[in-house]
């Protein structure tokens, strides 16, 4: 065969090959035998491989993997995995309709979509390409896992025709079909190999395994369903259009979908599903619900977990019956009390649960919990066992009920408890044991200041031979080393590495700082939120609560905590040393300059949707001419910049504040921009 023709039939059998692929997998809908694809498939090996020239990247033969990953590097989501809000109840479904009801009124859709259970992943595209695949991670940065991605069949790694933007992401849910699960669980038994306890699992274990090929070789499935890029709005209005583009794009997109234009009709739909879930032949435990219009879900916008226009319903765990034989107490590092109950081993969704989860005082009180009693145990959300009720029909008859302790298990420090507030704490926080070395555990964190060398049982060490007493001793350790050198398992080389990790962690950004001090309600989020706005510690520290609770997507409970921590002597004392040590205090200066300060000290609130603009542009527009976005109107708020389908509460609050309310046109008119 000459290498024209040896082109041309390359050519000819990778698109004919792949238009099988997409009928079987995307469309369900298989249009050759498995005998006469396996004999093109071998005929295109065959081919490439006199002629390797001529081998499409997107040749299905290229699915067969044969990377080697020695490690996953971490990568940044540029949109941010958050997880959803989860309810098992109708009545909080009926509470979160009426939230989205409150903020933007009546008109409004739901898509109901099957929560799959499986794990997650975001696919990025560029030209028509498969470029990136990353993991949920943490949900602000995952792994990466590209190479694996490829593997999976019902993936393109082209797209089909056309209409889709240059660099877009992709969501979607890796998972693993029962049948196929059960038959690879069959063979690692007659391996005498380990058997993996279920699909998700698996799925989960394959896509992180370094060996691409041993991936390809595993049935791995995915359905993809929510899309992000630049001005998406421009493309799509809601979210139910861009479903029926990404499909016709070559994403495989699961038919149990539904448009419901009333709480009911949802309602209707998670009671279908509940019945005919066994049906499928994957794992779902839910419901997804989200509001279909891309502009009202900007305008409810996030908290700094979840979306507030989306909500899991989640289906009733599977639950098993054991004995309860003791309850213990554990103090986290913010001074909280948690009951943990002691079970009797049981097997429950496919793993071995010995202990589970009490809450709190009033949880065990609710229970009506007696030493020895057999309790009814679940997986809440398939994760955390937790103990649902009690079989009062095995109950002793001289069965003593759970006392909840009047002090703290660890120092003796009577607890207390906020008023408002379920949790009991110790207060003892500069010298309860689990909450310094908690606080020290926290501060040292991967997600924190990542100090390589000094881990958490090396902290535990430490504090009990007196070496660290508070996160500000970690960077007094260079100082100790001959104190360090007797200590077992700590080599010369040992220290240096320490030394140098914890030299290496003053340079982590301000935000990172700001995260790692552990402030009650701080996370990753809002600690990123709260350094921007601020710009270092001392303008946070000197803020008002209601300064602190104006910044975009951050509320008064998290304000408050913020006040109340930087109210404490001890904890301003930690900063003064932290800052004396060299650690990074305030924000690094931006490169971006100010085109203008036309908007120097005016605050603006950005509601509805625009015909010219996305919100972030007009977020961008009016930051680069000196203003500020506010999270909420108050009577601190200059401007409400309001477009279509503005949420009816923030205009009526608007109005009874006398806030002028401008169109993105009087935006433009105050910064001088003609467009």
């Amino acid at each position: 065969m000459s290498p024209e023709e040896a082109a041309a039939r390359i050519a000819a059998l990778t698109a004919e090959l792949n238009e099988y692929n997409y009928q079987y997998y995307v469309l369900a809908n298989p249009v050759v035998s498995d005998y006469d694809f396996d004999v093109k498939l071998r005929e295109l090996e065959q081919l490439e491989g006199e002629f390797p020239q001529f081998r499409d990247p997107d040749s299905p033969t290229q699915k067969v993997g044969g990377d080697i990953t020695e490690r996953f590097n971490t990568v940044q989501h540029r949109w941010p995995m958050l997880s959803l809000s989860n309810t098992y109840s109708e009545q909080e479904l009926r509470d979160f309709d009426q939230r989205v009801r409150r903020a933007i009124g009546d008109d409004f859709e739901y898509v109901c979509e099957l929560k799959f259970d499986g794990l997650s992943i975001s696919i990025t595209y560029e030209n028509g390409l498969l470029k990136q695949a990353v993991t949920r991670g943490d949900g602000m940065k995952g792994d990466e896992v590209t190479a694996n991605v490829r593997t999976i069949n019902a993936i393109p790694n082209r797209l089909k025709n056309n209409g889709y933007p240059d660099l877009f992401e992709i969501r979607g849910e890796i998972f693993m079909h029962r049948p196929a699960f059960q038959r690879l669980n069959d063979e690692r038994l007659e391996q005498g190999k380990m058997t993996y306890a279920n699909p998700r699992n698996f799925a989960a274990g394959t896509i992180k395994l370094q060996d691409s090929a041993e991936v390809a070789r595993r049935p791995l499935d995915c359905f993809l369903y929510f899309l992000y890029s630049d001005n998406r709005s421009r493309l799509f209005r809601n979210h139910w259009d861009s479903l029926q583009a990404i499909k016709q794009w070559g994403f495989p997109v699961s038919e149990h979908t539904a448009l419901c234009g009333t709480l009911d009709e949802v309602l209707a739909f998670i009671a279908k599903w509940e019945k005919n879930r066994f049906d499928l032949s994957y794992d779902i435990d839910g419901i997804v619900i989200k509001i279909n219009d891309y502009g009202q879900q900007e305008e409810l916008g996030f908290t700094a977990k979840s979306p507030r226009w989306a909500i899991a319903y989640k289906y009733k765990a599977e639950q098993a019956e054991t004995i309860l034989q003791s309850v213990s107490y554990q103090v986290g590092r913010t001074g909280a009390i948690t009951p943990v109950a002691n079970l009797k081993p049981v097997l429950l969704a496919g793993t071995t649960v010995k202990r589970a989860s009490l809450h709190n005082a009033n949880e065990i009180r609710r229970l009506d919990l007696h030493e020895g009693d057999a309790v009814y145990v679940e997986k809440g959300g398939e994760i955390i066992p937790k103990v649902m009720g009690v079989n009062l029909a095995k109950r002793m008859p001289q069965a003593l009920p759970i006392a909840y302790p009047l002090h703290c298990p660890e120092c003796g420090s009577e607890l207390v408890r906020k008023e408002g507030e379920a949790v009991h704490y110790c207060p003892n926080e500069e010298e309860c044991p689990p909450q310094v070395t908690g606080r020290i555990q926290h501060f040292i964190s991967r997600k924190a200041m990542d100090i390589e060398g000094l881990g958490n049982e090396t902290v535990e060490t430490f504090y009990k031979q007196g070496l660290v007493r508070n996160i500000a001793d970690i960077y007094t350790l260079k100082d100790k080393q001959p104190m360090l050198l007797l200590l077992d398992r700590f080599g010369q080389k040992s220290i240096e590495n320490l030394i140098n990790g914890v030299e290496r962690s003053k340079e982590k950004p301000f935000e990172k700082v700001l995260f790692a001090l552990g402030i009650r309600y701080v996370g990753e989020t809002v600690a990123k939120k709260l350094a921007q706005h601020f710009g270092n510690i001392d303008a946070l520290a000197a803020a008002s609560e209601e300064e602190i609770a104006s910044v975009y997507e951050v509320g008064d409970r998290i304000a408050q905590s913020v006040v109340e921590y930087f109210t404490k002597e001890t904890h301003r004392e930690q900063i003064r040393l932290l800052k004396q040590h060299g650690l990074q205090l305030a924000a690094a200066e931006t490169t971006t300059e100010r085109l203008s300060d036309r908007l120097a000290g005016k605050t603006f609130v950005i509601s509805g949707v625009f015909e010219r603009f996305s919100r972030e542009e007009l977020t961008a527009l009016i930051e680069n001419h000196g203003g500020k976005m506010l999270s909420s109107i108050s009577a601190k708020l200059n401007y409400l910049v309001a477009g279509d389908k503005m949420g009816p509460s923030k205009l009526a609050k608007a109005e009874k504040l006398n806030i002028p309310i401008i169109s993105e046109q009087d935006l433009l008119d105050l910064i001088g921009q003609n467009i």
